[in-house]
């Protein structure tokens, strides 16, 4: 009843607008209507397959929002076209008036299969989040009912000519398209993605069989004993050889893909086996840091493909016969157009029609220049040198391209780099950087909005979302960081292959899983000195230490190294997965220490005097806060109620001042590298899939790296599997 009475009255209110318009505007609508949207919705297409794969390299927020909006349009646009197309047709059949309105709706017709082609989307992108593929159903049911509706509008434009009959080999190539988004969505869901990597059921060896003969041959009187053989692992597949010599594109190409085959269940929180481990401790240790991540980053690229794009299905057998058959039914279709009499339908229609048909083209040979982009593709030639001639093909064209390329004005030479997919980059290969005092004195805002600040502030406090993304920022990672990274990890990856004991390598995997810095305390003999910092909660510990870093940083003029750099670098990227990641991190009350602690450095500012015209403010600031004499715990002084850890940082600071200045920063850089590996560690697979669409996250690399080097604690460390064996005496 409700929902009768509120159609009723949108019917009305709808009549109403209408009528505001005046008529002939309202005509030239209804005219052009289905034509606008049919030709924004392959411009949208046109968008999602070039940009549709660069989200995979770059965070940037102004891609990713365009990248959002061309998704939900796409969808929206195709499927309003097809309603007003099928109306139309509707209203042709129950009143049609002359013949060339006739001929017309039997054109029109013709579109509907490039709407469902539409609707399938590009090979890029299937899924703009994992969430959406939570409903492949949905997807799936949309295929059926917008299936259902392009059959309706070609049979009620059906009069048996050439044009009824070509659009059914585009009402096939509209089904399959759209078929592929369905199952790549279904094959990346979660459950059934976990089902797909589950191996088949193991009974094991017959046990009511083997103590029938146990029970038998004690009976006649033999001396039985049950002896448990081990079957150990075999450790020659993933090994590399010698150190980088071997580690070309080739094999390391081969080697993260046969990883990624193994080490995708770590994505949906399934256990791996000792075998697993061995095999990739054996293949990193024998590899510089510079390959290691070179290869975390293919075997991401490769995650990234089965989340969010139609790889699953692509890569297959039948994915590419697909591939032949539907743009060979598109240039079919496209031939007998242009050589069959047009009769008497518009030239506007008709251009639309040949846009489609070339738009069409164009995202079907678009997708198959992608294909031979893929590092599945160059896996495959890799296996088939004999043919491996063909894929030189791209790299050809490129070169043919790049001397052309001089003569060509700039702005369509960057617009032809543009759409060309980049083979280079994996990932965005950077940190997003965020800090504390910043956030709190909103000292980003200040040289951009000088007198109009306060407005400002008090217009964004009522934006939370995006007055935290006004202070972000972001930096490049360097190799010697990730060489440093490496070397951290390797360090302890070697702990736990030194002890022969499963219980004692499991003890061992637990206190590295659970490092806070605990165990750089101990190698540098002042674990007495900073263990209350790995008592505290984890997000309390990361704002201690990233205060302490920020004010050592600013106070330390002299030095000016690499390390110290790397710490101020790996501190504020800490920060921000705290404030705009919390779901990366174990739950706490992260959030709320935060605002405390900023409230309580506004405060602190204030009491000072300090003010913004005076250019060196936030150097003042540094230098009061690390004055405060913090003998007396803030805890005692502050009680509970305030969660503001700002001179529990003060309190660090003072301690890691009296280090001498070059172990220091090593110091720091270490802990930080340890509270990172622990954050790794905690974050579910689930939440390091979804950063993948964000241009990735060093967070995710230094998962997929310790798991690589046995720092993980999803593995079985059971040595090998125990059979049974009679021995007879």
């Amino acid at each position: 009843m409700l929902f009768t009475i509120l159609s009723g009255w949108l019917f009305v209110e709808k009549r109403r607008i209408v009528q505001v318009f005046p008529e002939p505007v309202r005509k030239l609508w209804n005219d052009w209507e289905l034509r606008i949207m049919v030709l924004i919705s392959l411009t949208l297409q046109m968008l999602l397959i070039v940009m549709g794969n660069r989200r995979k390299y770059n965070p940037g927020t102004w891609l990713r929002f365009s990248i959002w909006s061309a998704y939900l349009m796409a969808d929206w646009v195709a499927t309003v076209a097809l309603g007003v197309l099928s109306n139309k047709q509707g209203n042709s059949c129950t009143c049609a008036a002359n013949k060339t309105e006739t001929t017309d709706a039997e054109l029109m017709a013709f579109w509907a299969p490039f709407l469902l082609l539409h609707l399938g989307g590009p090979d890029t992108i299937t899924a703009y989040a994992l969430a959406d593929n939570e409903l492949w159903i949905r997807h799936f049911l949309g295929l059926v009912v917008q299936t259902i509706v392009a059959l309706y509008v070609t049979v009620t434009a059906w009069s048996g000519t050439w044009l009824s009959f070509l659009t059914i080999p585009m009402l096939f190539t509209g089904v399959i398209k759209y078929g592929e988004r369905s199952l790549a969505l279904r094959s990346a869901n979660r459950e059934q993605f976990l089902d797909s990597l589950l191996e088949p059921p193991d009974p094991g060896p017959s046990y009511a069989k083997f103590m029938e003969e146990f029970t038998l041959k004690k009976c006649e009187g033999f001396s039985v004993l049950a002896i448990e053989v081990i079957e150990e692992a075999d450790q020659s597949p993933t090994r590399n050889g010698n150190n980088d010599g071997a580690a070309n594109s080739r094999t390391l190409l081969l080697a993260a893909y046969n990883f990624f085959q193994t080490f995708k269940r770590l994505f949906v929180d399934l256990i791996l086996s000792f075998q697993d481990r061995d095999h990739s401790q054996s293949y990193f240790k024998d590899l510089s840091s510079e390959y290691s991540f070179k290869l975390v980053e293919i075997e991401l690229g490769f995650a990234y493909d089965v989340f969010y794009t139609k790889a699953p299905i692509i890569y297959t057998t039948w994915g590419c016969i697909l591939r032949i058959i539907s743009p060979s039914l598109t240039i079919i279709v496209l031939v007998v157009f242009l050589f069959v009499d047009k009769g008497d339908h518009l030239l506007t229609d008709l251009v639309i029609s040949y846009i489609l048909l070339l738009g069409a083209i164009i995202l079907e040979f678009y997708a198959v220049i992608l294909l031979l982009y893929s590092d599945r593709a160059k896996l495959w030639w890799s296996k088939h040198p004999k043919i491996c001639c063909f894929g030189s093909l791209v790299s050809g064209f490129q070169c043919m391209v790049s001397p052309v390329s001089k003569f060509i004005p700039p702005m369509v030479s960057r617009m032809l780099s543009y759409s060309l997919p980049s083979n280079k980059m994996k990932w965005s290969n950077s940190l997003a950087q965020y800090n504390l005092l910043s956030f709190a004195l909103q000292d980003n805002l200040v040289p951009c909005l000088e007198g109009k600040r306060d407005l400002f502030i008090k217009i964004v406090k009522h934006i939370p979302t995006l007055e935290k993304r006004l202070h972000r920022y972001r930096c490049s990672i360097s190799p010697e960081l990730k060489s440093w990274i490496f070397e951290h990890f390797l360090r302890k990856s070697k702990d736990t292959t030194e002890k022969d004991s499963k219980d004692k390598s499991e003890d061992v995997i637990a206190s590295l899983c659970s490092a806070r810095g605990n165990l750089v305390f101990e190698q540098n003999n002042c674990f007495l000195l900073f263990k209350w910092t790995t008592e505290l909660e984890f997000d309390q510990s990361i704002l201690v230490w990233h205060v302490a870093t920020d004010l050592c940083y600013h106070s330390d003029e002299v030095n000016d190294s690499a390390v110290k750099c790397w710490s101020k670098n790996l501190s504020d990227y800490m920060l921000y997965l705290l404030v705009m990641c919390p779901f990366m991190l174990p739950i706490g009350i992260g959030m709320i220490r935060f605002r405390d602690t900023c409230e309580e450095a506004k405060q602190f500012y204030k009491e000072k005097g300090l003010s913004f015209k005076d250019e060196s403010h936030k150097t003042k600031l540094y230098e009061m806060l690390l004055a405060v004499s913090t003998e007396v715990l803030p805890t005692k002084v502050k009680g509970d109620r305030s969660k503001s850890v700002l001179f529990n940082g003060c309190r660090l600071a003072h301690e890691l001042l009296k280090m001498d200045r070059e172990k220091k920063w090593e110091f720091v850089c270490d802990v930080w590298i340890e509270m990172l590996g622990y954050a790794a560690s905690q974050c579910r697979g689930y939440y390091h899939a979804q950063q993948l669409m964000k241009g990735g996250e060093l967070l995710t690399h230094v998962w997929l790296l310790m798991a690589h080097l046995g720092i993980t604690q999803q593995f079985q460390i059971n040595r090998g599997h125990a059979r049974a064996k009679l021995a007879v005496y």
